[in-house]
């Protein structure tokens, strides 16, 4: 089999969608990704069919229930959880974030140490600084290398010692690209910090590669769906072992039962729905483009996604390099991120840039101009920005691609870049 970019276009109704006679190019990305028409429909069911709250006796209600469920083992066999009571569904990846890092906080002593870097979104950076400031612990940075765009593990040894209690890292840049070693880095920390806490971001690497929670041997790793092509929410997997280790904050009449003692009052059911539906949806991309091979200990649908991911891919990389080489033959633009084309699997298709005369704000107006919709600024990533000097000068211009853009978008992109 192989991956077919027109017949997935048609999964995407928002794909279709002009303004003026203007096909809409969706380089936003990063931001937030266009959805199938398997999260609508699940949206349409959830609505229509089992809208209710969760835990009663009559049909909508123990319908619901069961969609719940069956999205928290979609999301356990996204990720390769080992248990779907590891599933904490929430409002957004900050969210779940500030409210952890609040559960977290409870473990912690004057003189401890948590450890946040200079390439994360300040979603993963903020929260743990809040927690230092209210626990009186100490805060220790890791820098990434501006030249090379990525983390020196052997740096390491300087921050992280045995009062780190927290280290929290991301899994990809969302402004960089930069896919980061997680596991290497994980490795280095256990050795360090026995006891520290590993906190993963992978906001901007769900939608771009396959997750496996356990094999990263992390503690807690947070992402989006909407980043990946599903509804505006938020999950978290959290090791069993350490979760158990946690007071909840919560209303008195919540049990203390996982994972619901971390999941303050009422989810957005339909949310919940939409996400089994984008799972579905990578189901459906694996079996229907990919080459599912079954591994011992992988069941069907963890097997397919793991069949999506690798057709994805191989498209996504040739997009990239395709993107970057036409970037790389403007001598006035400056690439923010891994442009060796031979290192793409270093990186997401996430590429930011700066141009010696245009500022990034001009250069996105100009791009909205023709219906092509790219970000500017420090999209967040505050810490990154301030590295890399680009705080006081509009920060930069970011444009991410998804599975569903093509070729001819690109290349469009850029000849609008190129007449500026």
């Amino acid at each position: 089999m192989s991956f077919d970019v027109s017949r997935v276009r048609e999964e995407f109704p928002a794909l279709s969608l002009t303004d003026n006679d203007k096909p809409r190019v969706y380089f936003d990305n990063p931001g937030g990704t266009q959805v199938p028409r398997a999260v609508i429909d699940r949206f349409r069911h959830c609505l229509i069919e089992t809208n209710a709250n969760l835990g009663g006796h009559f049909r909508t209600t123990v319908a619901m229930d069961a969609v719940m469920e069956e999205a928290r083992r979609a999301m356990a066999d996204f990720l390769g959880a080992q248990s779907p009571e590891e599933i904490i569904f929430g409002q957004n990846m900050t969210s779940l974030t500030f409210h952890m890092s609040r559960c977290i906080a409870s473990l912690l002593k004057p003189g401890d140490e948590i450890v946040v870097t200079q390439m994360d979104h300040d979603a993963n950076i903020s929260p743990w600084l809040l927690v230092a400031r209210d626990r009186n612990c100490a805060v220790r940075w890791l820098p990434f290398d501006p030249e090379t765009f990525e983390f020196d593990a052997d740096s390491l040894g300087d921050i992280v010692g045995p009062r780190t209690r927290v280290v929290a890292l991301n899994y990809a840049s969302n402004v960089l690209g930069t896919i980061n070693d997680v596991a290497t880095l994980i490795g280095r920390i256990r050795a360090l910090a026995p006891a520290a806490i590993v906190y993963v971001d992978a906001v901007q690497y769900a939608p771009h590669g396959l997750i496996d929670v356990r094999k990263l041997d992390c503690d807690m790793l947070v992402c989006s769906p909407y980043k990946f092509f599903g509804p505006h929410q938020g999950v978290l997997w959290g090791r069993r072992e350490v979760l158990d280790r946690l007071d909840s904050y919560k209303v008195r009449p919540a049990g203390d039962v996982l994972p619901y003692r971390f999941e303050t009052g009422t989810l957005g059911h339909e949310g919940v729905a939409g996400i089994l539906g984008t799972v579905e949806y990578f189901t459906w991309l694996g079996d229907t483009m990919g080459d599912p091979v079954p591994v011992e200990g992988d069941n069907a649908r963890r097997t397919s996604i793991k069949a999506a991911w690798r057709v994805l891919g191989e498209y996504e990389t040739g997009l990239t390099r395709r993107l970057i080489d036409g970037l790389s033959a403007m001598p006035e633009v400056r690439i923010l991120g891994i442009s060796n084309p031979n290192a793409m699997y270093k990186r997401v298709p996430t590429v930011a840039i700066t141009h010696k005369r245009l500022k990034p704000i001009e250069i996105a107006r100009a791009f909205a101009d023709r219906n092509v919709f790219v970000w500017n600024g420090h999209n967040f990533a505050v810490e990154t920005a301030r590295r890399l000097n680009l705080l006081e000068t509009g920060g930069a211009l970011r444009t991410g691609l998804a599975h569903y853009n093509t070729e001819s978008e690109v290349d469009f992109a850029l000849s609008i870049l190129d007449d500026l």
